[in-house]
């Protein structure tokens, strides 16, 4: 057998999981070889590749890695020849996949890595028999794997060291997150947090509690969100407030005996779980006071909200829709106060203040509220017709950092046929001050054509009077 190759990895199982370990080892710079007996394999990963490509760079600010080659094999022996690393996910049967084992162990180096997607089997029953026991890890991922970085890598008592240690580097590489689980457990550790509220939600379902729509609006609705950016035991280390993990224990512990739940096999609550769940909260998160846990979730979750409201999911469509009811309508004063906002924490730099692509945010934002105020809203836009911006020129005058309340006034200099010249001034809300300006040239254009066109007859002659109105 040739010795492994540097930055080759071998997937075997091509489904929705195998798709995306090989869309994430692909697009980090591996080559990858696949090997599935599905005939629409390709046509299928492919796919999932496509997906990846759109989506795992606009995670990054840096440049990506220069995608690896994709290739796929009929003979398994052939696919794992030569190669460092291989991710088994075939389907969830025991007698499979030590078949697979057996026939991968029996091609490839004795120094790769053979790791498992296996979301429920532990390490000694996928090395029960093996011809290289300590070969063979777990290395659990989620769904889209091209995206989400977890992967539980469980070595079992008969995992080898150094190939545990091989594949903690190989994924934090292609950019996982390996967490080292040390004990075998059945299902790991987060498929049994998921399980545990699977099965509540089903008997919620079954007993007529709440529907599917209603459980899933209370995760991602409320502690969904905190569970993203905090996990579980960091979050409730907050809610016991400045006394910490060991007050929120006391205050709640009782509840475990209550009849809450159809899981009623609890630990038994004593002193001695409430030293050990306390000490190891303050191991965690103990360098923080409770103000700061409190200011960086509140980071995060602002963070997080506003990226779901650019995309109008969950939360974020909360927020959307909340906006239309606090915005209302503009009015007609000279000049037009457009925006009225506060800096998010997202729009700041490593300086602290708002970053100057933020201000061409801002003022595209009020073009686009004086467009509306025209009548050049959503619903011109999607008959085929808008402004589209052709020049502009901010000047930045003074720093604006992160929860500095501002607003912006604009004025129409030019409403002639097809043109449209703005004038914007954003100013901070404390004092007035102007913190930057924008003079901004726009166009009207015809979105079949993409080409400019005079605007409909009624958002012309909204734009002529506002001309008017500000032409002093």
């Amino acid at each position: 057998m040739a010795q492994s190759d540097n930055r080759t990895a071998a997937i075997v199982g091509g489904g929705v999981i195998g798709g995306g370990w090989a869309a994430r080892f692909a697009l980090m710079g591996w080559d990858v070889r696949i090997f599935d007996p599905d005939p629409e394999a390709e046509r299928k990963i492919s796919e999932v590749l496509a997906g990846a490509e759109r989506a795992l760079p606009m995670l990054y600010d840096a440049p990506m890695p220069t995608r690896g080659q994709i290739t796929f094999h009929s003979d398994l022996a052939e696919a794992v020849n030569g190669v460092a690393y291989i991710q088994e996910s075939v389907p969830e049967r025991l007698d499979l996949k030590h078949k697979v084992f057996a026939q991968i162990q029996d091609a490839c180096p004795e120094d790769a890595v053979l790791a498992s997607s296996t979301s429920g089997f532990k390490p000694s029953e996928l090395q029960d028999g093996a011809l290289r026991p300590g070969q063979i890890v777990v290395a659990h991922p989620f769904n889209p794997v091209y995206l989400l970085p977890l992967a539980e890598l469980v070595p079992g008592e008969g995992g080898d060291p150094a190939t545990t240690e091989r594949a903690r580097q190989i994924l934090r590489e292609i950019g996982m997150y390996p967490l080292h689980v040390r004990a075998e457990i059945d299902a790991h550790i987060a498929d049994r947090f998921l399980e545990a509220v699977w099965r509540e939600a089903l008997w919620l379902v079954k007993d007529g509690i709440a529907t599917t729509e209603e459980i899933d609006d209370a995760i991602r609705y409320g502690f969904g969100l905190r569970w993203a950016q905090m996990g579980l035991f960091e979050t409730y280390r907050i809610a016991g407030g400045e006394a910490g993990m060991k007050h929120f224990l006391e205050q709640f512990g009782p509840c475990l005996t209550w009849p809450w739940t159809k899981l009623m096999d609890v630990p038994e609550y004593n002193d001695a779980l409430v030293d050990l769940i306390a000490g190891q909260s303050d191991d965690q998160s103990g360098h923080m006071s409770i103000r700061e846990l409190e200011r960086l979730r509140d980071n995060n979750l602002v963070a997080m909200m506003r990226a779901l409201k650019g995309q109008g999911a969950a939360a974020g469509k909360l927020i959307l829709d909340h906006e239309t009811d606090l915005r209302g309508p503009l009015q007609d004063d000279v000049p037009l106060v457009t925006i009225r906002r506060t800096v998010p924490v997202d729009w700041t730099d490593v300086n602290g203040h708002m970053n100057e692509g933020r201000y061409g945010q801002v003022f595209s934002d009020a073009s686009e509220e004086l467009m509306t105020h025209v009548g050049a809203d959503r619903d011109y836009i999607a008959a085929g017709n808008s402004y589209f911006t052709a020049e502009t020129n901010i000047k930045y005058l003074a720093e604006t950092l992160a929860a500095e309340s501002f607003y912006v006034e604009t004025r129409v200099l030019l409403g002639e046929g097809k043109k449209l010249r703005l004038w914007h001034e954003m100013k901070r809300a404390s004092d007035d001050e102007i913190l930057a300006t924008c003079d901004q040239f726009l166009l009207h254009v015809s979105l079949e054509t993409r080409k400019s066109c005079p605007p409909l007859p009624h958002v012309a002659e909204a734009v002529e009077r506002l001309a008017a109105a500000h032409s002093a």
